[in-house]
């Protein structure tokens, strides 16, 4: 988001996360030679019209992003695909390409990890230095952003309010990490099963990867930024590190930009994927914010805790977790314990209408045929031989080239 206030849902900012791999899968840390070969010049952005990319703190990853603020969330998938496409052909003279999906499965982050050695290195190098980076939850966790607005205080309660109830529920539509090291993790979201305690060190950061009841701008920061300034103060002896980039919950404020982000989302096999299920997590906040289901009290009312206890299980379960907590269910007008999956066809029945006709074959296929996880496991079928596991994530590296649903 830039410095211009918007309001509720005006706009939209949307990140993808891809590694680098060759074609042998192996992850290649080249990004620095892929920005530079596009803008000229070694750099750490590149501006390409409507989508930007950049670094990230490990020298395998891309960032695509949405260049500013857009109105138009329908458009954007062909948009991150052209650039998806552009960028492929570039990485062939380096005989690489991208992969999708939120953790390779191969990778060793002992031997796989190279820091960005650039702009902002200083930073990467203190957090390594902190947290030692080569980890999977450092070097392997490739997510999709939501960012929205809000414009003041008013309009953050109802947001922040909303974005607490329906974290949870997020790995349950999206989880696409269930292998690593070659083996099967048994979490269908193992990208956010290591995110939880990848900060273990400073556990201010992180917190309960569900942000605490807090909706006011002053309250934000005593209660969640002021503690993280004084848990990292005696690392950070050179204050280079800032508190918004800090804040490592489930979804983050972003008062210098006035947007909320939300970082739960696992990227899928191609942005075709990743937008429609954006298009139905905004569609829920809106009613969530619109106050169809539940009155402001009664979401602002949950502690962390609470929705920590329904969001743990669904990491490890995803979508074939039944929800038992009544009171949480009634806050989508659900009245009997339900699988999340069937919760989350009950909301895209719900919002379907207001979301774009674009979107509707591949949530259907989605929420029907189960996350992305589910059916890469179906792929793998038990076979975890490393020949067939790079078969597998070669279709999805296929898929995201096509911007194609992976069908296993």
């Amino acid at each position: 988001m830039s410095a211009k206030r918007y309001h509720l849902f005006e706009v939209y900012g949307i990140e993808l996360e891809y590694m680098l791999v060759s074609n042998t899968l192996k992850p290649t840390a080249i990004v620095d030679k892929l920005l530079t070969k596009k803008a000229g010049a070694l750099t750490s952005d590149v501006e390409n019209g409507a989508i930007a990319w950049s670094n990230e703190l490990v020298a395998h990853v891309v960032e695509l992003k949405t260049n500013g603020p857009t109105a138009d969330l329908n458009g954007l998938s062909e948009m991150f695909h052209k650039n998806i496409v552009e960028i492929n052909q570039i990485l062939k003279e380096f005989d690489s390409k991208l992969l999708p999906t939120a953790a390779h499965p191969l990778l060793n982050p002992l031997t796989d990890t190279e820091l960005w050695k650039h702009s902002y290195s200083e930073v990467y190098e203190l957090y390594n230095r902190i947290f030692n980076c080569k980890g999977h939850g450092w070097s392997n966790v490739q997510s999709t952003h939501i960012n929205l607005p809000f414009f003041d205080d008013k309009e953050f309660e109802k947001l922040h309010a909303a974005i607490r109830i329906i974290l949870p529920l997020i790995p349950g539509l999206c989880a696409s990490s269930p292998i690593l090291d070659g083996k099967n993790t048994g979490f269908k979201d193992a990208r956010l099963e290591y995110y939880k305690t990848n900060q273990k060190e400073i556990p201010e950061l992180t917190g309960l990867v569900i942000p605490e009841r807090v909706f006011t701008k002053v309250d934000y920061y005593a209660t969640i930024f002021e503690p993280i300034k004084r848990a990292i103060k005696s690392y950070d002896t050179n204050h280079i590190l800032d508190h918004h980039f800090l804040n490592s919950r489930g979804a983050i404020a972003r008062f210098d930009r006035n947007a909320i982000e939300i970082r739960l989302v696992d990227i899928q096999e191609c942005p075709k994927a990743d937008i429609a299920i954006c298009a139905l997590i905004i569609a829920v906040l809106k009613l969530l914010v619109d106050k169809k289901w539940a009155s402001l009290p009664e979401q602002k009312v949950w502690v962390k805790e609470d929705l920590y206890d329904i969001l743990n299980p669904i990491i490890k379960k995803g979508e074939q977790y039944e929800i038992l907590n009544l009171q949480y269910l009634k806050l989508f007008k659900v009245k009997h314990a339900m699988k999340v999956q069937a919760l989350w066809q009950h909301l895209f029945q719900i919002t379907k209408d207001n979301i774009h006709e674009s979107h509707h074959d591949t949530l259907n296929y989605i929420l029907t045929e189960g996350t992305l996880a589910t059916r890469i496991l179906k792929a793998i079928n038990d076979d975890f031989s490393e020949a067939h596991i790079k078969k597998v994530y070669g279709k999805l590296a296929d898929c995201l080239d096509k911007n194609n649903l992976f069908k296993s």
